[in-house]
């Protein structure tokens, strides 16, 4: 890192905060052209903190630029560098059309990653994954259209024939669905690749995601074990600014190129068109 950022590192260690509450639907409007991932920028949002040197994983070694005040602080020159690379996989899968499966566990994580993948229109996990997402998709698939057609019928109104105690059970049922699928009750296929905000939390998603041979991204913290994913972002997994801007990169380069994809479609059915003419 420059002279510079490492001091203001140095200056400014402090324990990193779990308190922070994320404002619900983060997202929903926010300006991606905002988005700093210069060193500076990656500094200012306490992406370089890692946690205490008695909890470092001995893989994480080549990511940490130093220790002070008995906090790890990570290398931020060689986050700017995943981060990218993690950007220009996620956008050739977009570019492929395949769906993105975002994943955030930790209660500090999961309303970031929920509004950000609302806002790209893509599927989410929070809280509890369910075993056999991806390995056993056709089954969770099955439910999650299940969830899709009953919402449609309470929309519609369809239930209003049946009893109070009826519509009680059916509603109740439709609640439990959404509680376990409903992030993922519009993704239809397997996902071309998971985004996991905090790796170490996802023991099970990791598990299932090499099964299946589908590539992960993941913020991997100065405890976590880098090599469990494909691409690694060495970076504060606790801190909400560190987690919006990191997660927001990635967000970003994904809605550019739905947007260029969308942009060459339009480009093209106006090219056959002036052909037929």
């Amino acid at each position: 890192m420059s002279e510079m950022t490492t001091a203001v590192a140095e200056e400014s260690i402090v324990p990193k905060s779990k308190s922070e509450e994320a404002s619900e639907h983060y997202f929903a409007s926010f300006d991606f052209a905002k988005i700093d991932v210069s060193l500076e920028g990656l500094l200012k949002a306490g992406v370089h903190f890692g946690h205490l040197k008695s909890r470092r994983h001995p893989k994480m070694d080549e990511y940490i630029y130093t220790t002070r005040k008995n906090i790890n602080i990570l290398n931020l020159e060689k986050t700017a560098e995943k981060l990218k690379t993690a950007g220009k996989f996620l956008a050739e899968v977009t570019r492929n059309g395949k769906p993105i499966l975002f994943v955030g566990m930790k209660k500090q994580t999961q309303d970031t990653v929920q509004s950000l993948a609302m806002r790209l229109g893509e599927s989410y996990v929070i809280d509890r994954w369910l075993g056999g997402t991806l390995t056993n998709f056709s089954c969770i698939n099955s439910r999650a259209k299940y969830l899709n057609e009953t919402q449609d019928k309470l929309s519609q109104g369809e239930f209003k024939k049946y009893t109070k105690f009826e519509q009680a059970k059916k509603s109740e049922e439709v609640e439990k669905l959404e509680r376990k699928v409903g992030g993922i009750k519009h993704m239809g296929q397997l996902p071309g690749a998971i985004v996991i905000a905090d790796v170490k939390e996802a023991t099970l998603v990791l598990h299932e995601a090499r099964k299946m041979n589908i590539p992960v991204i993941g913020i991997t913290d100065t405890n976590t074990d880098p090599s469990l994913v494909d691409y690694p972002i060495p970076g504060n997994d606790d801190a909400l600014s560190s987690l919006r801007l990191l997660l927001g990169y990635l967000g970003k380069t994904i809605l550019e190129t739905k947007e260029k994809v969308a942009e060459a479609k339009v480009a093209s059915k106006e090219t056959v068109k002036e052909k037929v003419v």
